[in-house]
């Protein structure tokens, strides 16, 4: 066994688990076959989303599932059972996280839940300034906004909606809050914003924001508009390499973006390119549906259902399910070769 898979994990979790056995409490890390360790939980609370954004939901959410998404019961026995396996940081994502009424809640119970030193939320921020205070006192600590264009009539073009004044606002109240990591998220698409480099790079000279630029990925849903609209991430990176941008390193719990500082600008950009060689192989999250289901990739094709010991407190079951679960994780994606696996559309799971 080699040093990483050594590592104990020393974690003292909520009282929900004191009835579990030592073993398990100092198991190593979660860790996959190919020495991956799985540090970061992506945790979709809802499907729904109240954007109609044309990567994604075009023509705006259509109800495929009458199954209730999960509880903030369920939600604190899950981030339990994955603080245990050594899991620091959650995401909670969507669909629109703040489409549901109890998100100060969910935000809560993952922020106060023992081992769990992050709780960040990803959010279209169409009511973000509205809501902003509460989620930064429910424990909040980082904040990504998606954000397609600086340009109103793109951002409408995109989203269906006329807000980005409004989203905007809420972004500008985050900072005004302090203490919270922010982000703004822009899927990049040609015929849309592929020429938007150079204003985002005005907006963050001085902003403490990070941009991240996100390749377009292939869904079951988006076939032809992918095909229209993909555009390499790398084709960012060299014009800011050739402009005096610098990598910098990554943080353990980090995304999958390659961030870029300049001596000159307080932001940074980011970069996710999901279609890059060797994206995969430093994974470290795992994501879990709005419906309980634990999937191993975004484009898995099926999920391994959880919710029978979610809804039973049973943190032990959980446990066990997710180690027996991760042992099936694949090297790596298979976007390249046109497979989408069980992703019809990016709300699904969070993208």
């Amino acid at each position: 066994m080699n040093a990483s898979a050594s590592f104990k994990n020393r974690l003292r979790v909520t009282s929900v688990t004191d009835h579990m056995e030592a073993s398990e409490l100092n198991a190593p890390v979660l860790q996959d076959k190919f020495g991956r360790r799985l540090h970061y939980l992506r945790l979709s609370i809802t499907d729904i989303c109240n954007f109609r954004c044309n990567y994604c939901l075009p023509d705006g959410y259509q109800c495929k599932t009458e199954a209730l998404p999960l509880t903030v019961s369920e939600i604190q026995t899950l981030t339990t059972a994955f603080a245990a396996l050594g899991t620091r940081k959650v995401r909670i994502t969507g669909g629109e996280p703040a489409i549901r009424r109890d998100l100060p809640q969910i935000i809560s119970a993952c922020a106060q839940t023992e081992g769990i030193r992050k709780a960040a939320l990803t959010t279209n921020g169409y009511n973000l300034r509205k809501h902003i205070d509460a989620w930064a006192q429910a424990g909040l600590s980082a904040l990504n906004v998606s954000v397609d264009s600086l340009d109103p009539q793109r951002f409408h073009a995109i989203t269906g909606h006329d807000r980005l004044h409004a989203v905007l606002g809420g972004v500008d109240r985050a900072l005004e809050l302090g203490g919270l990591q922010v982000k703004l998220n822009s899927v990049l698409l040609r015929d849309y914003n592929g020429d938007q480099l150079t204003p985002f790079l005005e907006w963050v000279k001085d902003k403490p924001v990070a941009v991240r630029f996100i390749e377009l990925m292939q869904t079951g849903d988006n076939a032809v508009f992918f095909r229209a609209n993909h555009i390499s991430g790398a084709e960012i990176a060299e014009r800011l390499e050739q402009q005096g941008w610098t990598l910098v390193p990554k943080d353990i719990d980090a995304g999958p973006a390659q961030e870029y500082q300049h001596p000159d600008y307080r932001g940074r950009i980011g970069l996710i390119m999901p279609y890059s060689k060797d994206f995969c192989a430093t994974c470290n999250r795992l994501r879990v549906s709005s419906q309980g289901k634990l999937h191993l990739c975004l484009f898995a094709e099926a999920g391994v259902n959880l919710r029978d010991h979610l809804r039973n407190g049973d943190v032990v079951g959980t446990v066990a399910a997710i180690r027996r679960a991760v042992e099936g994780k694949l090297p790596g994606h298979s976007l390249h070769e046109g497979f989408t696996g069980a992703m019809s559309h990016l709300a699904m799971l969070g993208g």
